[in-house]
């Protein structure tokens, strides 16, 4: 299955992967700067978000383009797919 996705969709999740990496970027500094542990743990929940909801971007683009891929073809082959479009997003969950 490959992964096509149009230019506005492709730059909305770079950019949220992009925010999580500055994220995670500065749970690493306030980890090494002994910062309290609840601030640590809010700013690493903003991360995780962050990461999910590219990852269900990414996967509802997939799911899209998929579908649209296999209407028309044999019924195996349509739930092929969509078992596997199914563990994809059950490894987000």
């Amino acid at each position: 299955m490959e992964l096509t996705m149009a230019a506005e969709e492709l730059k909305k999740a770079v950019n949220r992967l992009r925010r999580a990496q500055g994220q995670i970027a500065g749970v690493i500094k306030m980890i090494e700067e002994g910062r309290d542990c609840e601030e640590v743990v809010t700013q690493l929940a903003a991360a995780s978000r962050a990461l999910d909801k590219a990852g269900f971007a990414i996967i509802a683009t997939g799911l899209q383009h998929c579908m649209a891929d296999v209407e028309g073809s044999a019924p195996g082959d349509r739930e092929e797919m969509r078992a596997r479009l199914e563990k994809l997003f059950l490894s987000l969950a």
